[in-house]
């Protein structure tokens, strides 16, 4: 499930306030509540700036259930990785709310999975990720 996608349908009636952050990360969560328990498995790629909504979306689940994946790149890496030009939007003031630059971001502090997209290969990240979940069971080995 990909942020940008869930926000032009589901969430589309949200904005980037932290009330409405906190909104569209609990709809998704119920989502893919629903999707796991119908047996899939769900990836999810959000920004999800607080720790606080993150734990919440943790608890719809069952214990082992949820695996938060900690995609880190320092904030220099990620305005070099900007194709739509939004850090510099909200370098000039033309995005409020915009985490990391407005509005704040809290690094998760114990994830299941921390992946150095800042400094690792992409083809390194997906193998940890891969490796992890084979290791829980969830793909097999």
């Amino acid at each position: 499930l990909d942020g940008d996608n869930v926000r032009h349908g589901l969430c589309s009636d949200l904005g980037f306030s932290l009330e409405d952050r906190a909104e569209n990360l609990r709809r998704i969560g119920e989502v893919a509540k629903l999707m796991t328990e119908a047996g899939t498995i769900v990836l999810t790629a959000f920004i999800s700036p607080l720790r606080r909504d993150r734990e919440r979306v943790r608890s719809l689940f069952p214990h082992g259930d949820f695996l938060e994946i900690y995609c880190e790149a320092s904030l220099e890496v990620c305005e070099s990785r900007d194709p739509k030009g939004l850090y510099r939007r909200a370098r000039a003031g033309e995005i409020p709310d915009f985490t990391g630059i407005s509005s704040p971001y809290e690094p998760p502090i114990n994830p299941e999975l921390r992946c150095n997209t800042g400094e690792d290969p992409v083809e390194h990240n997906v193998d940890q990720v891969v490796a992890m979940l084979r290791a829980r069971g969830i793909l097999p080995a």
